[in-house]
């Protein structure tokens, strides 16, 4: 893991799109901006987990699992 220090409204470059900006440090709270390509998601991790734990739950439904559901 790489660590940095960085004061707010400084920024730091990952690849060649992203860029991730301190916006506010109040007590242990940081603000991050991130700006990145609209196809690169960006989640909190515990989002990103939640996401995670749905798509497996999802691959491990059989078709005797959708009965009933309503059909689009």
């Amino acid at each position: 893991m790489l660590v940095l220090s960085r004061q707010r409204d400084e920024s730091i470059i990952i690849g060649d799109n992203v860029v991730v900006t301190i916006v506010d440090v109040r007590g242990d709270k940081v603000r991050l901006g991130i700006e990145a390509p609209i196809e690169i998601p960006v989640h909190r991790q515990e989002v990103y987990e939640a996401i995670q734990r749905e798509n497996r739950k999802a691959a491990e439904m059989k078709p005797e699992d959708t009965e009933g559901l309503p059909k689009q």
